[in-house]
């Protein structure tokens, strides 16, 4: 039985810190290591963890240049093996222009007094992404980060923005465009006006540490040897709200787009799967890789990307995207 996933690839992108402090955002990095510690574990996810199959951006690395070409980097993976399954994973500020419609991701190197030159807007964003031939990619965008939380839960800190520029969900029309192509899937992790949270021990954000749950089977039935989008979707769907409501008496709704059909993103359990009692027989397992991971003990750095310090503290809220509503599905024809 193999214990990897050989055709999978990812690009995990946490700005983490910016050239201007008080738009830094620290948990991003830790989430992104905390993705990178489940999908590259042999006994998990199967991931390759080398320069051909994970690349990290983040901190001084996530610059808009180093996107532009880790964007490059699948497009030619994806022309290289025509079973290549794709995630790309965003978690940093996203911006609107009010006076242009244009939406921007604020990568690490942005110049406040000109950020339309000088950002990632939606449209390269998207024109980069048509350009990657995979039959299956997921997208997660974080982008929203609407608030920055202090050390009181209920002590909300907004930051300043430019003239014109706007803390908002994701366009509707940027999700529309970035799932055009076959095999696209687009999650973000919450909905209109919405915050994306983080966990009360400032560990990392609520909906990745639930995503990570989820890629080691908690959405998952006994029987079950990889996880699909489906599975990942079903759980987020339910214990993100869940743990917003709990912890922090706000509202968190993720939302799914796809235009496809269900697909496995990755191993479950190195392809052993979940045993014929289900999830409750592996969850003692799980806890012990989740402390593991919350300690930042299981974090290996990939080729290509520089080693830094990602445990800086600092409490955020951070946020996504999509629209207001139920929990729901959507594909398109």
């Amino acid at each position: 039985m193999t214990n990897t996933f050989s055709h999978g690839y990812a690009l995990l992108i946490g700005v983490g810190e910016s050239a201007y402090p008080k738009w830094s955002l620290p948990v991003t990095v830790k989430d992104m290591h905390a993705i990178q510690s489940i999908l590259t574990d042999a006994n998990l996810c199967g991931y390759l963890n080398d320069e051909q199959h994970i690349r990290l951006l983040y901190d001084a690395g996530a610059t808009r240049q180093a996107i532009v070409d880790g964007l490059t980097w699948l497009k030619e993976q994806a022309a290289a093996d025509t079973e290549a399954t794709i995630i790309i994973y965003y978690s940093g500020h996203g911006w609107l222009d009010q006076s242009t419609g244009e939406y921007y991701l604020i990568q690490h190197d942005i110049e406040a007094v000109d950020i339309p030159d000088s950002a990632v807007s939606a449209q390269a964003f998207t024109e980069a992404l048509r350009q990657i031939a995979a039959k299956r990619l997921l997208v997660i965008i974080d982008s929203c980060h609407a608030q920055g939380m202090a050390t009181a839960k209920d002590k909300i800190v907004p930051i300043k923005l430019p003239t014109h520029f706007a803390q908002t969900a994701l366009p509707k029309q940027f999700i529309e465009e970035l799932k055009q192509g076959e095999g696209r899937v687009v999650f973000t992790s919450s909905r209109g006006t919405q915050s994306s949270w983080i966990r009360a021990d400032g560990a990392m954000s609520v909906y990745t540490y639930h995503l990570i749950e989820a890629l080691q089977g908690a959405g998952n039935q006994p029987g079950d040897t990889v996880v699909r989008v489906s599975n990942l979707m079903n759980y987020l769907g339910k214990t993100v709200p869940e743990t917003v409501q709990q912890e922090y008496q706000q509202e968190q709704i993720p939302f799914f787009d796809l235009a496809t059909e269900d697909f496995a993103v990755s191993l479950l359990r190195g392809g052993k799967g979940l045993p014929e009692n289900g999830w409750e027989a592996v969850e003692a397992d799980v806890a012990e890789t989740m402390g593991r991971v919350i300690a930042g003990r299981d974090v290996a750095i990939a080729s290509g990307t520089q080693t830094v310090d990602s445990s800086g503290s600092g409490n955020v809220n951070f946020g996504n995207i999509a629209r207001a509503g139920e929990i729901r599905i959507e594909k398109s024809s």
